[in-house]
């Protein structure tokens, strides 16, 4: 694991890390200390949007989907406040509408939770036409669809039966799946 970032002398190397789940939010703080960030954290839209005013990071990763509101709003006041600012923005539902939403708005990458410490500052990093590498464990197929249906579950308010009508499936199929471990 690469200890420190690679960028010039007496670079800006200010981070906002905005992310609801605290865990996740000290795990990743921490890996980007190591690799030689400044780390400042929030965890939600409004003290993210308090850190992008006062004090305009030049990196920063941004959960789409918050308690108090959507991650691309913080996108959008860092894009006023600073624009040469790098923003990748993680989330654990993905879709190619937002994924183009945050494009358009600002940021350089859309990542898909989980996403380690590495594949984010490559994608931070990345230049121009540089594409970064691919993650080295994305997730698989089986993980992508319980992840989606795990969505469409939390958006129905966790009802059975409004989740399999909209994902056009039987209740008890759903309920099966549901009642299983996320696969890996």
């Amino acid at each position: 694991m690469p200890d420190m970032i690679d960028l010039e002398p007496g670079a800006d190397r200010s981070i906002l890390l905005l992310d609801d789940d605290e865990p996740f939010l000290r795990r990743l703080a921490k890996a980007m200390e190591k690799r030689g960030f400044e780390v400042e954290t929030a965890g939600s839209v409004a003290a993210g949007k308090a850190i992008a005013t006062a004090r305009p990071p030049a990196f920063a990763v941004v959960d789409l989907r918050l308690e108090d509101g959507n991650g691309l709003d913080v996108v959008e006041v860092l894009q006023e406040k600073r624009p040469d600012a790098r923003v990748v923005v993680l989330t654990g539902y993905g879709a190619i509408a937002t994924a183009v939403a945050a494009v358009k708005i600002g940021a350089v990458d859309y990542l898909s939770k989980p996403a380690d410490a590495a594949d984010i500052v490559n994608a931070l990093l990345a230049r121009g036409d540089d594409l970064p590498p691919p993650p080295e464990n994305p997730m698989s197929a089986d993980r992508v669809r319980w992840e989606h249906i795990q969505r469409v579950f939390e958006l129905c308010d966790r009802n059975v039966s409004e989740t399999a009508r909209r994902l056009n499936m039987h209740r008890r199929t759903l309920q099966r799946i549901l009642a299983k471990r996320s696969p890996r």
